[in-house]
């Protein structure tokens, strides 16, 4: 488990490498099964990472697709370009926030965005920005975990703070699991934005780590997740902390995998007028 955060293009590679193929593919399946593509103008995917779920949509949607690719680490960016290098002339790239997108009003016929690993607090402003850019009539999709998302991992961190006298943190623990958007909090958000045939789907899917130290140091935790959930944690008391999450995961499996189960959920709705 690492504490200090590594840089973008090591973050790219571990993006690339673990992330996108096991994390990544959960929620890009959920929109190969719900979203219709184009058949033809422009499209543009929010969070886009190292480009593979994004490529292999505009070569679904075919030749006639514009996509352009957002993602806040330029490193990311790069890797998608190095895969796009056959199909350039339809796709472009952009570093920008998701909650600030350096595109004009009204353009794109569909938006697509992974707000899997955008911090809570921006999903809101992430969403608005992709309301802002869609044309009238376009399709916006966006997939993020839901609320009752790592409910194995939450009452561990509980108990491991009570049990290293950090109590004092307990109230943030309990944001961190009344953060996450309930289904209807999203469609609720949808339908302020002024989206109609507002609908979505939720897979619970199972992350498995076969011990504690395990669960730790794989990238996503360590790398990705993590983060957030220790901001609340001052940075000399987290090594006592993880040895007494290992500890706990340890006792907690039995032997078997420790299991992290997510709800992966995808909101979709059609932009109705200018927005």
């Amino acid at each position: 488990m690492t504490i200090n955060r590594k840089s973008d293009k090591e973050l790219a590679f571990l993006q690339d490498l673990f992330i996108a193929p096991d994390w990544g593919e959960r929620f890009a399946e959920l929109i190969d099964a719900h979203v219709k593509l184009p058949k033809e103008g422009k499209a543009v995917y929010v969070a886009a990472g190292t480009g593979g779920h994004a490529l292999a949509l505009r070569e679904r949607a075919g030749h006639k697709v514009e996509l352009l690719c957002v993602d806040e680490n330029p490193e990311c960016l790069e890797i998608a370009k190095a895969k796009a290098t056959a199909t350039l002339e339809q796709v472009t790239f952009s570093v920008a926030k998701v909650n600030q997108l350096n595109v004009r009003d009204n353009q794109f016929d569909l938006v697509i965005g992974n707000a899997s690993l955008v911090p809570r607090q921006l999903v809101r402003e992430m969403f608005g920005e992709m309301v802002r850019v869609a044309a009238p009539g376009a399709t916006i999709a966006l997939t993020l975990p839901t609320f009752s998302s790592f409910g194995e991992f939450f009452s561990i961190y509980w108990e491991a703070l009570y049990n290293r006298s950090l109590l004092d943190h307990e109230p943030e623990v309990e944001h961190l699991i009344t953060e996450l958007p309930t289904v209807s909090n999203l469609t609720q958000m949808a339908e302020e934005e002024g989206l109609k045939d507002v609908a979505s789907w939720t897979r619970i899917e199972e992350f498995d780590f076969a011990s504690g130290e395990q669960f730790l140091t794989a990238p996503l935790i360590g790398e990705f997740l993590m983060h957030a959930w220790l901001a609340l944690v001052p940075v000399d008391k987290r090594a006592d902390l993880f040895e007494e999450i290992s500890r706990l995961i340890n006792e907690e499996r039995h032997e078997a995998e420790f299991a992290l189960s997510v709800k992966a959920t995808l909101i979709v709705g059609q932009k109705a007028h200018s927005h």
